[in-house]
């Protein structure tokens, strides 16, 4: 049986520039195409809601394209990330280095299989705290908060008039139909 390749940051830097996000996970290469409107439409009331906490000098909002290097065979790029004001340290020039206080995910037909499977163990692994995913079909929200062992505790799923709230900026909140309206 061959070695597996395990790819690096550096063969992430040397990706095409095609209008695909290229991620590492545990070493594996992975690409997606690009969203669909349904999904910008989501990151845009999502930034519309975080920018709120970014304002209130809770901490910085991110959007993709950004890599975010957990270490060199776990290189992500998610929709939306916000680190606290405190930890701004790990922004560098070119990536942020570290786990992200809150990573968002919007699920796309291509990306639903990783967001909720090996990007959602590698989060875990590495240690962010809040890690929301968003799903545009079913019109849900699924946010895993890291407890005290280290592991995320079931995903509470929030829909319709269900409040989205975060304790790192707990005065904000949004109704999750507003993230599809």
């Amino acid at each position: 049986m061959a070695a597996r390749v395990l790819f690096t940051y550096e063969d992430l830097l040397q990706t095409p520039d095609d209008g695909k996000r290229y991620e590492i996970v545990d070493g594996e290469m992975l690409v997606s195409p690009s969203p669909f409107p349904r999904h910008q439409r989501a990151q845009m009331r999502l930034i519309q809601f975080l920018t709120k906490a970014d304002e209130g000098g809770y901490g910085q909002l991110w959007a993709a394209p950004l890599d975010i290097v957990f270490d060199e065979h776990n290189v992500t790029e998610p929709d939306l990330l916000f680190i606290r004001s405190e930890r701004l340290f790990i922004v560098g020039e070119k990536n942020v280095q570290g786990p992200p206080d809150l990573l968002v995910e919007i699920l796309s037909e291509s990306t639903a299989h990783r967001d909720l499977g090996v990007k959602l163990r590698a989060y875990e692994k590495f240690g962010v705290p809040y890690y929301w995913v968003v799903d545009p079909v079913a019109q849900i929200v699924r946010l895993f908060e890291l407890q005290g062992d280290g592991k995320y505790g079931k995903a509470r799923l929030i829909e319709g008039d269900d409040l989205l709230s975060c304790s790192l900026f707990p005065e904000f909140t949004m109704p999750v139909a507003g993230i599809f309206a």
